[in-house]
């Protein structure tokens, strides 16, 4: 098994041809990362010209910058996801601010609970997204098809234990999107 601090292969191949200036390389970068980026900007935002707007600074910011990816912090799926929330929640902030300064938004603290919660379902979303096909599988199931867990184990060909721990996990890892952290600051490695 890998070493823990080094990063996937890919990840690495990336980061150095993005550092080398290669467009071909932002290309398959945007290839498999857009959708990411634009579903967790939407999310955030509720805006599809601010998501696309986001989601056109990602990847500028990407080509700019490839060298504030560290791959010791984690893979470059994660990097790209925590840079998207970064900025879609700054466009946020920026945007009701000035509706706040202009009298036609809520209160401050009305803002801050809009954040925290575009935060959490970006969050899930990506949560969701990244777990393995099968725990999602089992979520799929079991909460927008209304399965419970015997006729899911049934719908997947798996037993009813085997059901029951892949629904565990999945709800253990959603309900890690509750979980806050510090925000990473502009310019740092995130």
């Amino acid at each position: 098994m890998a070493k823990k601090d080094v990063p996937p292969r890919w990840d690495r191949r990336m980061q150095q041809r993005l550092a080398r200036g290669e467009a071909a390389a932002l290309g398959e970068l945007y290839d498999r990362f857009a959708s990411l980026v634009h579903g967790l900007a939407h999310r955030v935002l509720g805006d599809e010209s601010a998501a696309d707007g986001i989601t056109r600074d990602v990847f500028v910011h990407v080509w700019e910058h490839p060298e504030r990816y560290d791959p010791k912090e984690g893979p470059m799926r994660t990097w790209v996801a925590t840079l998207t929330h970064r900025l879609a929640v700054q466009r946020l902030r920026a945007t009701e601010t000035a509706a706040l300064a202009q009298g036609t938004g809520g209160s401050a603290e009305e803002l801050e609970r809009r954040v925290r919660r575009a935060s959490v379902a970006a969050r899930a979303d990506y949560i969701v997204t990244s777990m393995p096909s099968s725990l999602r599988a089992a979520l799929d199931l079991a909460y927008f098809q209304r399965r419970d867990y015997r006729q899911t184990a049934a719908d997947l060909g798996v037993t009813e234990d085997e059901a029951r721990r892949r629904l565990r996990l999945g709800l253990q890892l959603l309900s890690t999107a509750h979980e806050t952290g510090t925000p990473p600051e502009p310019g740092s490695a995130a």
